[in-house]
C-alpha cells in the first residue's frame, strides 16, 4: 500500500501536471471504484484543480466548486500518467481523469478491487469521515507520546493504526522500528521516555529519508515504480536476508495478508518472536532465540 513517502511523491508529480488545470472528464471504468452517491460524479467535470493534498494515505483533489475528489489506492492501486492521452484502458484500469495536459489512469492489479474514489461537498464533509490520526509531518514529541500511549497496543499495531497516526503502513513501520531498535510487539504503555523519544525521531527521520529518496528517484518524471519492497530497505520484505547492521537473518511474523519483518538481535534481544502458524505447528520445537534457530539450521544442513 502506498504510504506517506509514496503519496507525497505522487502529489508532487500531480502538482506539476494538473494543479490549476481543468478536469475535463472522469471516466469510471469499474463501478466498484466509486463509493459515494452525492455529490454526483458529473459535478466534478469541467472544474479546475485548486489544490492537491494528502489525507493519511489518500490523495484529495479540491475543485473550483469546493467539491473534493478523494482517491484511496489501498494495497494494489497505482496512478499512471499518460501525457499524450493515447493510452487505452486495460483490465486493471478503474478510472481515467482527463486534463488538457494529459490523462491520469487509476489502476489496480489483482482480482480484489479495494481502491476507492469518493466525492465530498466540501472539506468539512471530507474530514468528518476520515480517521483522525495525527499528522506525522507536523506533530511534536508531546503530541506523539500522548497519542502513542493513550491505549495499550503493540508498537506495530499502534504505528499502523490510521486513527492514531496518519500515513504509516506495514512497510515503513518495519523500517521505523528497525531504526529505533524496538520490538514490534513491545507494548506502548510499557515504553519509557527514552524509548518514546527515540521512536519519535525515527518516525520523522525514516519518513523524511524515504520521501527524499523517492523524490530524487523520480526526478521530473511521474512515479512509475511505486512498491512496498525496495532494495535499500533494512527489514521490510527481507525475510531470510542478513540485517544490514548486524548481519543476523531477518525474521518475520505472518498474519492475514501482512507480515512483520524484524531483526532479532537489533530489536528483540535475540528472541525469535512466535509466528502464530509455525509456532503452533512446531510447539516445543519452536526456537526461542536466534542462536537456537541458527543451531537447528546448522544441524539440518549437516544431516
Amino acid at each position: 500500500m502506498p504510504e506517506l513517502p509514496d503519496i507525497t511523491v505522487y502529489i508532487d508529480a500531480l502538482n506539476e501536471r494538473v494543479a490549476g488545470q481543468r478536469l475535463e472528464d472522469i471516466r469510471i471504468t469499474n463501478p466498484f471504484l466509486l463509493r459515494s452517491v452525492q455529490p454526483p460524479i458529473e459535478s466534478a467535470q469541467d472544474q479546475v484543480i485548486k489544490t492537491i493534498r494528502r489525507f493519511g494515505k489518500r490523495i484529495g483533489f479540491e475543485l473550483s466548486n469546493d467539491i473534493w475528489v478523494v482517491v484511496h489506492l489501498m494495497i494494489a492501486g497505482r496512478l499512471q500518467w499518460d501525457e499524450k492521452r493515447t493510452k487505452k484502458p486495460t483490465k486493471n484500469t478503474l478510472a481515467i481523469l482527463s486534463f488538457g495536459t494529459g490523462a491520469l489512469h487509476l489502476t489496480e492489479a489483482g482480482s480484489k478491487k479495494r481502491a476507492s474514489l469518493h466525492l465530498y461537498d466540501n472539506e468539512a464533509a471530507l474530514t468528518d469521515t476520515l480517521p483522525q490520526g495525527i499528522d506525522i509531518e507536523t506533530m511534536d514529541l508531546a503530541r506523539f507520546s500522548q497519542r502513542l500511549t493513550q491505549s495499550n497496543h503493540t508498537l506495530k499495531r499502534a504505528l499502523t493504526d490510521p486513527h492514531l497516526f496518519s500515513g504509516i503502513g506495514n512497510a515503513y513501520s518495519d523500517e521505523i522500528l528497525h531504526a529505533a531498535r524496538l520490538s514490534p510487539i513491545l507494548q506502548t504503555q510499557k515504553m519509557d521516555d527514552e524509548q518514546i523519544q527515540t521512536l519519535f525521531h525515527c518516525v520523522k527521520d525514516t519518513l523524511t529519508l524515504w520521501t527524499t529518496r523517492l523524490s530524487e528517484e523520480r526526478g521530473k518524471s511521474f512515479p512509475k515504480k511505486v512498491t512496498a519492497f525496495r532494495p535499500q530497505m533494512a527489514t521490510h520484505g527481507k525475510y531470510g536476508q542478513p540485517c544490514p547492521v548486524c548481519e543476523t537473518t531477518i525474521q518475520r511474523i505472518r498474519y492475514a495478508e501482512n507480515e512483520v519483518n524484524y531483526c532479532p538481535r537489533c530489536q528483540t534481544d535475540g528472541k525469535v518472536l512466535a509466528d502464530r502458524g509455525l509456532s503452533r505447528l512446531l510447539k516445543k520445537d519452536w526456537p526461542r532465540t536466534i542462536d537456537e534457530l541458527e543451531r537447528k539450521k546448522s544441524q539440518r544442513a549437516g544431516e
